[in-house]
């Protein structure tokens, strides 16, 4: 069987990016809300393996972060003691199933710290929150485009199979949704609750309405498709050998919707992932300690953030990368469903 490299590569590399953020305890060295007031925005932890006496070492190490003397926005290496990057180490436990863990892929022993990416205005480790924040950021697009794919991939094949008054109902009610400010409304939403609820409530909040907003195009794109597909031949051969019409759906109409439904998904996951970090970004989605990408984003309001520390600018890089990846998925799905079909 030939495997098309750059299909292989996208969906490797799709289902690599989520599993290291749907598993951030592991790949984590620190938990997202361990703070350190001594090390606000300390840029990325240097990875050495030649120390200052010129030695080099197999296993690489890093030195302490201090203060810089002159400017207390700068840092400086303690080179007086190196501490050897360890893997596999058991640090501060962690759920995992119906169990606990405290086995974590990588750490160094205290006072030093490995901040891969740098850390925040609380000496947070940005590597750590990216990992919790990419995982509450993607879970809400995947699963907002799954509750809007059902909603409107099963509102959509009902109107197009039903037709009359239900198909009329049902696209008057997609085209107000489709007219309707999404991003307003969401604001508007978030708005009424009270400040105080509880960060799940506000996730799987955010969840259902953006689901609920986001029905209608599918809904369309779904009703053209049966359409299209109830007036085949093999349809009408079903219809007039007495087929049911739930059997007729089942087995002839619904299945020519899944390559659309697959492409459909690679389109919508970015958007809502996108709704999420918008809402996040100006204070009204997850709220702190608790990360996402939006709320990491919103440092760089500060002026001082903005100009003076380039990693806090990785949260949007990696946004960046997923949407690319998505994107890319989507038309190498479109491309291959075109060439079978064709």
């Amino acid at each position: 069987m030939k495997i098309h490299l750059p299909a292989f590569f996208l969906v490797a590399a799709l289902f690599s990016v989520h599993f290291f953020v749907f598993f951030p305890d592991f790949f984590a060295p620190y938990d997202y809300a361990t703070q350190n007031r001594e090390l606000p925005f300390a840029p990325p932890t240097r990875l050495h393996l030649v120390d200052q006496n010129g030695y080099a070492h197999f296993r690489p190490f890093v030195y302490v972060w201090k203060q810089s003397a002159s400017n207390l926005r700068d840092y400086e290496e303690d080179k007086g003691v190196l501490y050897p990057v360890r893997f596999l180490v058991r640090d501060a436990p962690y759920a995992l199933g119906v169990g606990a863990s405290r086995l974590h892929l990588f750490g160094v022993d205290a006072p030093a710290r490995i901040c891969l990416l740098g850390t925040d205005d609380f000496g947070r480790d940005q590597f750590s929150r990216m990992l919790y924040g990419g995982r509450i950021s993607l879970l809400a697009g995947l699963m907002a485009a799954s509750f809007a794919l059902f909603i409107g991939g099963s509102l959509g094949v009902l109107s197009g199979y039903c037709g009359g008054v239900t198909d009329a109902i049902v696209m008057r009610v997609a085209e107000l949704f489709l007219a309707l400010p999404w991003l307003y409304l969401l604001f508007a939403i978030r708005a009424v609750l009270p400040l105080g609820i509880k960060t799940t409530h506000v996730f799987l909040l955010l969840i259902g309405v953006i689901g609920l907003v986001g029905w209608a195009r599918p809904a369309r794109v779904f009703r053209g498709l049966v359409l299209s597909a109830k007036e085949r031949n093999f349809v009408s051969a079903a219809r007039a050998m007495g087929a049911s019409d739930l059997y007729i759906l089942r087995r002839h109409i619904v299945p020519e919707t899944y390559s659309t439904l697959l492409t459909m998904g690679a389109l919508l996951v970015p958007q809502f992932v996108l709704a999420e970090v918008t809402l996040s970004f100006l204070g009204l989605g997850v709220g702190e300690p608790m990360p996402s990408l939006g709320g990491l984003l919103r440092e760089l309001q500060k002026y001082s953030v903005l100009t003076s520390y380039w990693w806090m600018y990785l949260p949007g890089a990696a946004l960046v990368l997923v949407f690319l990846l998505y994107h890319w998925s989507a038309s190498e799905l479109q491309r291959r469903f075109a060439t079978v079909n064709g």
